[in-house]
C-alpha cells in the first residue's frame, strides 16, 4: 500500500517558473492514500488546488496558521500583531511589495507575507519588537507567531485522521517545510530546496520541483 502523502506545492508541485506542473493531475488524483497539501500560500489556493485535482479538502496553510480538516477549520497565530508589525515596517519606510489588490495578503488570516524585495533586516527588526518571527520560504518573507509550523498542522490533521505523522512521506523545498521533515516517517528535499530543507530532509533529490516529487511518488508507487 502507497503512504499517505504531505506536499509542499510551490517549488514541489511548480515548475521553475511557478506554474503548476500538469503532471500533478495525472499522478494525484489516484493516489490511493491521503494526501495533505502544506503550504505557506493563503487558505483560498490549496483549497483550490484540491478542487481541481479532486481530492479530499485536507490541506495547512499559512505555514500551518489554517488547517482544514473532516470540514473543520482551526487557526493558529496571532494575525492582528502580523498586520500591526506590518504597519510600523511601512511606517518606518518598509514596502510590503504588493501592488493595491495585494492578492498575497487579502485572504491571509494568520500572518502576513512580505516580497523578498523588502528590507529584510527592518523587518526582521520590526516583528521581533511584536515577538513574531520571520520565516523566508523562497517566495516571500512571512511574519508569524512562533510555533505556527506546518508540521504542527499535521499533528492537528492526524488528531481527526486515522494516521500518525509517521505514516506520512513528506516532499518539500523550503525552510517552512523543515517542521513537517521533523514529525513525518520519510522526507525529501528537492533539488532546487533551499539549505534549511535539505538539511531537515532525510533525503536530497537529485532533480527539482515536480521532477524530484514525480521521482518519489513513482518510487513509492512500484514499492
Amino acid at each position: 500500500m502507497v503512504p499517505p502523502l504531505v506536499l509542499d506545492i510551490d517549488g514541489t508541485l511548480t515548475d521553475a517558473q511557478g506554474r503548476l506542473d500538469p503532471r500533478a493531475f495525472e499522478y494525484l488524483p489516484s493516489w490511493e492514500a491521503p494526501v495533505v497539501l502544506a503550504t505557506g500560500k493563503a487558505f483560498p489556493y490549496p483549497v483550490s488546488l484540491c478542487h481541481y485535482l479532486g481530492l479530499e479538502q485536507t490541506v495547512i496553510a499559512e505555514n500551518g496558521g489554517v488547517v482544514l480538516v473532516g470540514g473543520e477549520v482551526s487557526y493558529a497565530g496571532d494575525r492582528d500583531a502580523a498586520q500591526a508589525a506590518a504597519d510600523e515596517f511601512v511606517s518606518r519606510g518598509g514596502d510590503l511589495g504588493w501592488d493595491a489588490a495585494d492578492t498575497v495578503n487579502r485572504w491571509r488570516e494568520t500572518e502576513i507575507a512580505v516580497s523578498l524585495d523588502a528590507d529584510e533586516e527592518l523587518l526582521r527588526e520590526v516583528a521581533a519588537s511584536y515577538d513574531l518571527e520571520v520565516i523566508d520560504t523562497g517566495f516571500a518573507y512571512h511574519v508569524k507567531s512562533h510555533g505556527v509550523e506546518k508540521g504542527a498542522g499535521l499533528e492537528l490533521v492526524c488528531e481527526t485522521m486515522a494516521y500518525d505523522p509517521t505514516d506520512f512521506v513528506a516532499i518539500g523545498d523550503s525552510e517552512n517545510d523543515a517542521s513537517t521533515f521533523r514529525v513525518v516517517g520519510q522526507s525529501y528535499a528537492v533539488a532546487n530546496a533551499d539549505d534549511v530543507a535539505k538539511e531537515a530532509a532525510d533525503d536530497v533529490l537529485e532533480k527539482s520541483y515536480m521532477d524530484g516529487t514525480l521521482s518519489v511518488l513513482e518510487s513509492l508507487s512500484e514499492s
